[in-house]
């Protein structure tokens, strides 16, 4: 009866997404032309135009391990300045619209469904280690080959660029910063 309750007000109840702490910093990544672009408001700030998805495309939806880097809407969720990719910028994946198509279509336990959306309204990262898997965010090569990303996407899901182009990226955003993946 709990569990019921949880699921309906989980579903009922609206999301609020944090604001950011960076004014009106945000990130746009057109997946199709593979290009990630800064704004502030409306104003173009900076463009990166090589970025690398991951080896299965980008998909509004995805499960661990199909390597696919999911489309939404994000926030920056933390920041890790000593990753093997130089700088990654986290991403709070999955969010409530993930975990709630995953759920109506059986790809993710009630548990599951709940753990995240507990997360998210405590505004905590959400699970990381569902099926629908986590450690998405924003990375520069660190050791990796810089002649694949020239020609192909490599990430397990994330969103690669050169480690100049995340220390630029690094300096205008901030957690909190809205990502807009599509």
């Amino acid at each position: 009866m709990i569990r019921l309750f949880l699921l309906i007000a989980a579903l009922l109840i609206p999301y609020a997404v944090p604001a950011s702490d960076n004014g009106n910093t945000w990130l746009l990544v057109e997946t199709e032309q593979r290009r990630l672009h800064v704004y502030q408001g409306d104003t173009p700030v900076l463009e990166i135009s090589q970025v690398a998805l991951g080896r299965g495309g980008a998909a509004p939806d995805r499960l661990r391990g199909d390597r696919r880097t999911p489309k939404g809407e994000f926030r920056i969720a933390w920041v890790n300045h000593e990753s093997q990719y130089h700088i990654f910028l986290g991403l709070d994946y999955p969010t409530f619209q993930h975990a709630r198509r995953a759920y109506a279509a059986g790809r993710i336990t009630l548990d599951e469904f709940l753990a995240v959306t507990d997360a998210i309204r405590a505004g905590r990262l959400p699970p990381q280690r569902t099926q629908l898997g986590g450690h998405i965010g924003l990375h520069g090569l660190g050791a990796a080959d810089p002649d694949i990303h020239r020609i192909a996407d490599w990430t397990q899901g994330c969103i690669a660029m050169t480690d100049e182009e995340i220390e630029q990226l690094a300096n205008l955003v901030g957690i909190g910063t809205r990502v807009v993946v599509r």
